[in-house]
């Protein structure tokens, strides 16, 4: 079952791609593992998944020592300052960076750590009162603060976009963050590399896709529904 799923969710990403005349390598498929036990995480690894998200720092503490130490983990749930000593020196990439104060821990233990920590900003693109994350307008600026840190390299954005029943719905929300990391690809900013876009999860990765996203979180369509 879930060698069939990932067969298929690959073909579709491969699909979709050549569809819109893009590469199948130039998106990056990061399998969310949220609520999912090791066991099954283990064996959606051995179907060559080794880029995994977490949204919590306890779960993926937890999972940490249970699996092969050469996957790459990303933090991609809303992380509080006093959590970040936790997961700095597991994870490859922070994508939920949202405040200058997180950004500024993240630097602090990054040093400590004597490492260099990939982040992206949050970008709350639908401006919802429920969600985390950066204005849209206010995302540039934002990146210019944070060459002040010498431990964290920013790498791009990140956005959960407003979830509809009618995923083309959700189009003009992506187009509008394609356009920012464009923006955010145009500015001069030394020591940094900015080439990811985080966008599109299991509703709505197709669109994601053709709208520019570099990488997909997807989770449900791999493991099944969650189960909370």
């Amino acid at each position: 079952m879930l060698s069939e799923n990932i067969e298929k969710l690959l073909k579709s990403i491969e699909e979709t791609c050549y569809a819109c005349d893009r590469k199948p390598n130039s998106v990056m498929l990061v399998a969310v593992t949220k609520t999912v036990d090791p066991d099954r995480i283990s064996e959606a690894v051995s179907y060559g998944l080794t880029e995994l998200g977490e949204n919590k720092v306890q779960e993926l503490t937890s999972k940490y020592p249970l699996l092969p130490n050469f996957i790459k983990w990303h933090m991609i749930g809303h992380l509080q300052r006093n959590k970040v000593k936790y997961i700095i020196d597991k994870v490859k990439l922070i994508q939920s960076v949202d405040s200058l104060k997180l950004a500024e821990e993240i630097d602090r233990q990054s040093k400590k750590n004597s490492l260099k920590m990939d982040i992206l900003i949050e970008v709350n693109i639908g401006e919802e009162e429920s969600k985390f994350g950066i204005k849209p307008e206010e995302a540039l600026e934002f990146a210019l603060s944070l060459q002040a840190f010498q431990n964290i390299r920013l790498r791009g954005l990140m956005t959960v976009a407003p979830f509809f029943e009618d995923s083309e719905r959700v189009r003009p929300y992506m187009k509008k963050m394609q356009t920012l990391f464009k923006d955010l690809q145009g500015m001069a900013l030394p020591q940094q590399s900015i080439d990811i876009l985080s966008m599109g999860m299991s509703n709505d990765y197709r669109i994601a896709i053709e709208e520019g996203s570099t990488m997909i979180r997807v989770g449900s369509i791999i493991f099944g529904e969650r189960h909370y």
